[in-house]
Formats: structure tokens, sequence, C-alpha cells
């Protein structure tokens, strides 16, 4: 296959390049960076500079800057949604000039979809609370699907926290472990709905690879945590001597807006559909995830 991918050079991009290479796919990357092509991956700034002669058989929508990285300042927003935005506008456009429609796309999303919730239990049907990032994501998926009145298989993937070494949300929350001390969030009752890396990418391919299957689809492990529970296996796993629970107000004041959203709220999400649909999770629980992270 011919595969488009858009924030390729990212955290999942890292780790999905390879094992596509790896299935003899050929990749053509779409990145701001100027970056020398090989063999079997192309890097291209703009979707015009893919030849309009040459297939394409699926795209891959990644692209985005990070939420976690930076305050939500109001410029910080603007960017958060406009490199999701414009660039699957962008992708939309380029695919409508096609004469010949690629069999798949696969749309970046986040289980921020489903706004701030407590204890209940959210699958692909549950329903949504206003905030920040909902709207976000609402808008992002609403741009994928017009692929979808194209004719292209659409399916929206609504991350977790995708947890891996070299990278990502993981580096910043073990690190307290490094030096001894685990922090859960204000009471540690909200929930973290987590993925490893190696299933992101297994279930990438495995909805590439599954013609029936369109929609929105958590990517998330069957077995979510809360906040005080992941401090609890890491705990174990880092032999931490000192457990201490962050204050939610202290969150508020360094992070403002973003601690509300990411870390003193959370969502129970479980991956119905993708467990329907007969997928088979690497790394179903914590305990084994984060013992392989770790080792690794």
């Amino acid at each position: 296959m011919h595969i488009v991918i858009t924030g390729g050079t990212g955290f999942i991009g890292q780790a999905l390049v390879p094992a596509l290479r790896q299935d003899q796919h050929t990749i053509s990357i779409l990145t701001r960076q100027s970056m020398s092509s090989e063999e079997d991956v192309d890097y291209v700034q703009a979707f015009e500079e893919i030849p309009a002669d040459i297939p394409v058989d699926a795209v891959i929508n990644l692209a985005g800057a990070s939420l976690a990285d930076k305050r939500w300042t109001a410029s910080y927003k603007r960017e958060i949604v406009n490199s999701r935005l414009q660039t699957t506008q962008a992708m939309v456009d380029w695919l409508a000039t096609r004469e010949q429609l690629p069999g798949v796309l696969l749309s970046g999303s986040a289980i921020g979809y489903y706004g701030q919730h407590e204890d209940e239990i959210l699958d692909e049907h549950a329903a949504t609370n206003p905030g920040f990032a909902q709207g976000l994501c609402n808008d992002w998926e609403a741009e994928a699907l017009k692929a979808e009145k194209l004719g292209v298989r659409t399916c929206l993937l609504r991350l977790g926290v995708v947890m891996d070494s070299g990278g990502g949300a993981f580096e910043q929350m073990s690190r307290p472990f490094r030096f001894g001390v685990g922090n859960w969030i204000g009471d540690g009752r909200q929930w973290l709905s987590w993925i490893h890396r190696t299933d992101v990418i297994r279930a990438m391919q495995f909805l590439l690879a599954e013609e029936s299957l369109s929609g929105p689809f958590n990517l998330t492990a069957p077995a979510p945590v809360t906040s005080r529970g992941f401090c609890e296996v890491m705990a174990a796993q880092r032999k931490t001597l000192v457990n201490l629970p962050m204050p939610a107000a202290l969150m508020r004041l360094a992070l403002g807006e973003m601690a509300d959203e990411l870390l003193i709220a959370g969502q129970r999400v479980i991956p119905s559909k993708l467990q329907q649909a007969g997928f088979e999770f690497s790394y179903p629980d914590l305990e084994a995830a984060l013992s392989a992270i770790l080792k690794g």
C-alpha cells in the first residue's frame, strides 16, 4: 500500500512509520521540516507534491500541536485548533482533486471528545459535556468526516493517554518517580484512560486492514485506572518510598484551564468497538504495560 501520513514525525508516528515499513508499505510523510527522502519513505511539505498519477491507498492524519506542552494561552489555543483543522481541511480539499480516492482514512481525535466525566463508563456512543477539548475534537472529527462524503471509508481515532518510553505523556508522568516520589492529583479518583503505544500502532494496522470498519473508535486499553491507581502501580515497579497528593488548586495555579480539562478531571473510557471487532490488546492492563516500558 501507498500510505500518506500527516504528523508522521511525532511520538506516535515515530513508531508507526517503522511498523508500516516492516509491512512493506510505501510511505509519504507530510511535514513542515525539510527532510531527505529514503528508499520507501518520501517527505513532502504539501499534499500537492504527491504526484496525481501515483495511487494513494490510505491516509493517516495525526497532525496537531500538543495539548500538554504549554499553558493554554489564547494564542496557544488558536495554534492547537489551527494545526488540526487547517491540516484536515487541506487534506480533504486535496482528496477532492484526486481521480482515484484512497480506500481508507484514519484521522486523529482524542477521548477529550467526551468532555469531563466522573465515574461513568464511556463507549463510543456516550454523551458529551462541553469544554475546550470537546469542542476541538468535535470540530476536528467533523472536518475528517467530509472525506466520508467523498466516498472514503473513515475511522476516527479517539486516543487516550499514549504511554511508552521516549516521549509523550509518560515521560512527564514518570519523572517524579525517578526521585522516589509518586504523586496523584487532588483526591486521586479521576480516571486515566491510557494505552500503550504498541497497541495504538496495532489498532491502526487493524483498522487499515478491516474494510468493514468505520466511524469513531476509542483507542484506550480495556482497563482504565484512577490517578491514584496509576501511582500505586508505578510505585510498586519503581520502589517509590513516598506517595504525596498534588493539590488540585496548585495545578490550577500553575497550568490554568489545561489542568482542569486534562489533569484534574478524567474520563473512564473503554474500547468497545475495537473489542467487538475482534481486536486483542498486547497490553490490556497497566501492570504489564508499565513493566514493558520500564524494562525497555
